[in-house]
């Protein structure tokens, strides 16, 4: 079992990411309260002479009787219904406003999430014991604290903006009431910018802290880094069956490419490599088909069919096949053998053009013992050497 102390590892993003798809994002209540409070006192302002002016309309159609009113009582009824029709209009369209400015600081923070595990019963969220373990845990410590120092500043402040603006309060009942509102209307939108500064101030210390809370609660250990890596790679032995997989459809599809080798290596009857060689564009002479059993049969018989030489060399067709990727260029152990072969190819088509005289017998060419696939003695003793040297003995 890892500890708490263990989890030391960063989060990968595969764990991020099934955390975002588990609803476990980092959230900023102090970024809501910012964008309830904020944009809900623009907005206020923003209404406030619509509202004032709609509201002055209402009250004096409200507030009008005469004789055909008393006779009609229904009238009253459908004054009331305009009026509340106005004051319902002006709260849902200001509780959308305030809505969308929530949604949207959510979104700043967190982004969108779509999950239905935050919603499922959970009954370890009422398990006392883990909710006396939740109640000193590093987030809720941090919470209580942040909640003290947030509070001492807005009593602070609040408290010193009371006292310092009192005497001006009690003066606005001498002034006439157009002034004394207008000042009350300053007064109160000075407040109220002074405690958006605060909050404004406090959310910009808490969506970093809540994203580093966030990804310190998700650090993982060093078994749960490998395990997830062992989890996305998959099972060596299943890698290795996809390998092998890959590489014989690769191989099945090379055979088109016969017609451009320059030879083909057999070994007669089991292995099949088709080689490629230009100056201009390649380094070294390349492999560009390569079979073995019926493939490497149908690579013969597509390389006669278009004339391209096909030489029996058993030794070098293993190796070839065993340690050359297609489309690579050939280890460097054989390029010694290779050469000695392009070089035969190159002197028969020079004969079969008139240009020089058929050569000799097919030369033998030399293969390091250790790259030939069944000679197994030599291939071990090689790897007993390569440790030896990694040893430095």
């Amino acid at each position: 079992m890892d500890s708490s102390q263990d989890r030391n590892l960063p989060a990968t993003e595969r764990k991020l990411k099934q955390a975002h798809d588990d609803g476990q994002v980092a959230r900023s209540k102090d970024m809501g309260h910012l964008a309830v409070l904020g944009v809900g006192s623009v907005a206020l302002l923003l209404m406030m002479p619509w509202l004032a002016e709609r509201l002055k309309l209402a009250m004096g159609q409200q507030l009008r009787f005469n004789a055909e009113t008393l006779q009609t009582p229904h009238v009253l009824l459908q004054r009331l219904e305009d009026v509340s029709m106005v004051g319902m209009l002006c709260a849902v369209a200001f509780s959308a406003v305030v809505l969308g400015a929530a949604v949207m600081s959510a979104l700043a923070v967190g982004g969108w999430v779509m999950a239905s595990k935050p919603i499922m019963p959970d009954f370890n969220r009422i398990n006392p014991f883990a909710g006396i373990g939740r109640l000193f845990s590093k987030e809720h410590v941090a919470e209580i604290v942040k909640l003290v120092i947030i509070g001492s500043v807005v009593l602070t402040v609040s408290g010193t903006f009371m006292l310092n603006s009192m005497q001006d309060i009690a003066m606005l009942a001498l002034q006439p009431s157009q002034s004394a509102l207008r000042a009350l209307a300053d007064w109160l939108t000075h407040g109220v910018a002074m405690m958006l500064l605060i909050v404004a101030v406090v959310a910009g210390i808490d969506v970093p802290l809540q994203i580093f809370m966030h990804k310190s609660r998700l650090k993982m250990s060093f078994e749960e880094v490998k395990q997830e890596n062992k989890e996305s790679n998959g099972n060596p032995q299943i890698r290795a069956r996809q390998r092998a997989k890959a590489r014989e459809i690769a191989q099945r599809n090379s055979v088109a490419d016969v017609p451009k080798a320059d030879f083909v290596l057999m070994n007669p009857t089991h292995y099949a490599v088709a080689l490629k060689y230009d100056e201009a564009t390649m380094d070294a002479p390349q492999v560009i088909s390569k079979g073995s059993d019926l493939l490497a049969f149908k690579i013969r018989e597509i390389a006669k069919n278009h004339q391209v030489p096909v030489l029996e060399s058993p030794v070098l067709a293993r190796a070839l096949f065993a340690h050359a990727e297609l489309n690579r260029e050939i280890p460097s152990a054989l390029f010694g053998a290779v050469a000695q072969v392009l070089a035969y190819v190159y002197r028969i088509k020079a004969a079969m053009r008139g240009e020089a005289s058929m050569p000799d017998a097919q030369p033998v060419p030399v293969v390091p013992p250790e790259l030939d696939p069944h000679n197994l003695a030599a291939i071990a003793a090689a790897k007993a050497t390569k440790a030896a040297k990694a040893q430095g003995v």
